[in-house]
């Protein structure tokens, strides 16, 4: 104890032991010096103050990112309600003679726009970047 250090004793689920030998490994540093500091932090009195700032800045992100995604989802709204409205003024009326056909009709127009609607979801491309190509 010459040295200023007490040896103690403890005892780490597996899991834990792993992990922390994992990222010792991967500084190149001690476990015992990872756990020093991790102590020295969490016993710190200025601790929850660093916690308090660190989640501050965290709520800040993610109020800016709740904010863009809020503009974006009233962008579509707007945008379909634009189409909507243009589409039932610009598109006539279908006579009763041609009703069952045009039913017909309007079945596959409709599963042909959730086909493409659910591929262009899982595989692209997305409108964000067609616009953004279109700009160039």
């Amino acid at each position: 104890m010459t040295d200023g250090h007490v040896k103690r004793s403890i005892r780490l689920r597996g899991d834990l032991a792993r992990r922390l030998a994992n990222h010792a490994d991967a500084r190149r540093t001690t476990q015992a010096a990872i756990i020093e500091a991790a102590l020295d932090t969490f016993l710190s009195p200025d601790a929850s103050d660093r916690l308090e700032a660190a989640l501050a800045r965290r709520l800040d992100r993610l109020t800016r990112d709740l904010g863009r995604v809020e503009w974006h989802v009233e962008l579509s709204n707007e945008t379909l309600a634009l189409f909507v409205r243009n589409w039932l003024s610009a598109t006539p009326l279908i006579p009763s003679s041609a009703d069952q056909a045009t039913r017909a009709q309007g079945r596959e127009r409709w599963e042909r726009f959730i086909d493409t609607l659910t591929r262009r979801m899982e595989i692209g491309p997305r409108l964000k970047n067609e616009l953004s190509e279109d700009r160039k």
